[in-house]
């Protein structure tokens, strides 16, 4: 009896080392999310635009640095890379984070709306965090510190990503998660992995949307230069009219989507944002120009919508008796979230935040240069709410928008999701 009372003493406290041995990520959550709302707020008040993310990086290079993290900064200009190397062996995974904020004036009634005015294709324009950039530094930064403060315990080494430039670099520039990665973010030490996530504003605060497959539109740019006959506007008939036939391919470009993409397998868009031609009310121009955008989230499609938009415009153009130039710009690709890396870490979601909470995500036809990671490596990237439990989605203010607005209430699940996909990935695939 005895020894058996003995028995049952000494389980009990191997439990109970082995219980205080493993991280209380909720713990440590709650302790650091103090810290992330602060810093989300210095950063949304303080925003700048792509590749001129000087003040953020250098906030962001202190803090690694303060917990001991290797630090490098002269990467994709603006970029941060850190590296924390844990104390045991195992996987590489990267948790990346976007920095830059957009040529939008706040107009959200906050004590810390941005005030901060820049300078964007030459004009003075109001910069603002409208895509909650600023959340997602600030979300990352906590996770940092968190991971640093148990890196004896870490099988494998974290890579921490702090990338500019996620909606752009300026014209004539390079710059985001391409440049990062022909820079070296994933090397040295190379990376097996990479998760990341993207706040929502129509999401509910404490609920996480994902996608397998194809889950971001890739993102395309066309210009159509339309070639004519200048005229007297009073005598059409002398000339050949780039406008008329300009306004003919739009239309045109609608049914490559409506008639001739099959929608039922995947989602596709053709937009024509810009149209532009003429200088006088009585003078036909010689030349109109068409710019717009493409989202495919299927490769195949992406390649069959490319090639009926030159087809389309250079016929309409030619019956027209015009010429038409298509030049398409690849852009972004397809946000793809490994099917298998996906389902494997679906527990992990569903125990942080709660099965009920995870949901499945329809395509987004929006484009995240998080896609560039993800096709050199398993990616996972996915959504988080930062709606008020008691908003309308419908109503919720959309991303790129002077009223675009997130509950920081939503901060702490982020920092849980990701130190939980990092500690549960290495865990299953160390040696």
């Amino acid at each position: 009896m005895k020894n058996t009372f003995l028995f049952l003493i000494l389980l009990g406290l191997t439990f109970q080392t082995f219980a205080q041995s493993e991280p209380n990520i909720d713990q440590l959550a709650d302790r650091v999310e103090s810290k992330v709302i602060e810093w989300r707020r210095d950063i949304h008040q303080n925003p700048e635009l792509s590749n001129r993310e000087f003040r953020t990086q250098k906030l962001i290079a202190a803090h690694l640095k303060s917990l001991g993290i290797e630090v490098q900064t002269d990467i994709a200009h603006t970029g941060v890379k850190g590296v924390l190397r844990g104390g045991k062996p195992g996987p590489v995974v990267a948790l990346r984070a976007d920095m830059d904020g957009l040529p939008v004036k706040e107009r959200v009634e906050i004590p810390f709306a941005s005030k901060v005015k820049s300078t964007y294709l030459g004009k003075e324009v109001g910069v603002m965090h409208a895509c909650g950039h600023d959340t997602h530094v600030a979300i990352l930064m906590g996770v940092a510190e968190i991971l640093s403060d148990i890196r004896d315990q870490l099988k494998g080494t974290i890579v921490f990503i702090f990338q500019p430039a996620e909606e752009g670099a300026p014209p004539g520039e390079e710059g985001g998660a391409k440049l990062m990665i022909k820079e070296g973010v994933l090397e040295n030490p190379t990376v097996d992995v990479a998760f990341g996530l993207h706040i929502s504003s129509g999401l509910e605060v404490g609920k996480i949307r994902y996608k397998p497959g194809g889950a971001m539109a890739a993102a395309d740019r066309f210009v159509i230069k339309v070639k004519g006959q200048q005229a007297h506007g009073s005598r059409p008939w002398s000339g050949v009219d780039p406008i008329v036939i300009g306004s003919q391919i739009v239309m045109g470009l609608q049914t490559i989507i409506s008639r001739q993409t099959e929608l039922t397998k995947e989602a596709a868009v053709i937009t024509v944002g810009k149209f532009t031609a003429g200088v006088r009310n009585n003078i036909i121009p010689e030349e109109a120009e068409l710019v717009g955008t493409i989202r495919t989230l299927d490769m195949e499609m992406q390649d069959m919508i490319h090639e009926k938009i030159r087809k389309t415009a250079t016929l309409i153009a030619e019956a027209g008796g015009a010429t038409a130039e298509v030049d398409i710009q690849i852009g972004y690709p397809v946000t793809y979230n490994n099917p298998d890396l996906t389902r494997k870490m679906l527990p992990t979601l569903f125990e942080t935040a709660g099965e009920d909470n995870v949901l499945v995500s329809l395509p987004i036809t929006g484009a995240e240069d998080f896609s560039f990671y993800a096709q050199k490596v398993p990616g996972l990237f996915f959504f988080l709410g930062g709606m008020e439990k008691d908003q309308d989605a419908l109503t919720a203010p959309g991303h790129h928008t002077p009223d675009f607005y997130v509950s920081e209430d939503g901060l702490k699940l982020g920092v849980r999701s990701l130190c939980n996909l990092a500690l549960d990935y290495m865990e299953a695939n160390s040696k």
